[in-house]
C-alpha cells in the first residue's frame, strides 16, 4: 500500500462530502442511510466527524462518527472503503486510524457500532470484519420502528480496566440517542416540501 492520508473534520464541507458521498452511496445504496440534508444538520449540531482516507489525493475510504460523552464512546455510524479497494486491508488500516484518534484525541473508552443481524452471508462477513478487529458482538437484538432489519451492537474497549458495558441493550441507548439527535429538527425548521 502506498502512503495513505488520513484526515478528520467536524465541520461541514460540501466538496469533501461530495467526494465521500460517492463511497457512501456505493456502500449503502438502499434506504439505510442518512440523506445529505440530515448529515449537514449533524455537522451544524456539532455532533459528528467525517473521517477520510485518501491515496494519491483520491478518496478511498469514509466514515461518519459521533461521540457519546455520557458513555465515553465513539459511535461509528457509517464506515466504507471504495469497492475497488475492498479486500486489500484498507478497511483494517482505516479502522486502526479511527481507533487511534478515538483513544488519544477524543479520549474515548472504546467504540460502539451497530450491525444488521439478519442471518445473511453479507451480514456474517461484516460481523467477522468487526470481530477480526477486536470487537465483541452482543446477544441483544434491537428492532427499530422505522427500519425492518434487526440490529445488534458490537463494542471495543481500549483498556481492560476502563470498559464499556457488554450489554447490547445498554449500548443501544447510546446508539438511539445519537440517531434521535441526528433526525431531530431544530426549532423553527420546517419539513422540506
Amino acid at each position: 500500500m502506498e502512503a495513505l492520508e488520513y484526515s478528520i473534520t467536524d465541520e461541514w464541507n460540501e466538496a469533501r462530502w461530495i467526494a465521500a458521498e460517492r463511497i457512501y452511496e456505493q456502500a449503502f445504496p438502499l434506504d439505510g442511510k442518512k440523506s445529505r440534508d440530515i448529515v449537514r444538520r449533524m455537522f451544524e449540531k456539532r455532533m459528528c466527524q467525517l473521517h477520510t482516507m485518501a491515496q494519491d489525493s483520491e478518496m478511498v475510504g469514509m466514515a461518519l462518527t459521533g461521540i457519546d460523552q455520557h458513555a465515553g464512546a465513539l459511535l461509528i455510524d457509517y464506515i466504507a472503503v471504495r469497492k475497488d479497494f475492498r479486500g486489500s486491508g484498507y478497511g483494517r488500516l482505516f479502522l486502526d486510524r479511527i481507533k487511534e484518534w478515538a483513544r488519544t484525541a477524543a479520549n474515548c473508552k472504546g467504540i460502539i457500532v451497530e450491525v444488521e443481524s439478519e442471518p445473511t452471508e453479507e451480514n456474517s462477513r461484516r460481523i467477522h470484519f468487526w470481530e477480526s478487529n477486536g470487537f465483541h458482538l452482543t446477544a441483544y437484538i434491537h428492532q427499530y420502528i422505522w427500519v425492518p432489519e434487526p440490529y445488534q451492537a458490537m463494542y471495543l474497549n481500549f483498556e481492560e480496566d476502563i470498559r464499556l458495558p457488554d450489554d447490547g441493550k445498554l449500548l443501544f441507548r447510546s446508539i438511539t440517542r445519537f440517531h434521535e439527535k441526528a433526525y431531530r429538527r431544530s426549532k423553527g425548521e420546517r419539513e422540506p416540501k
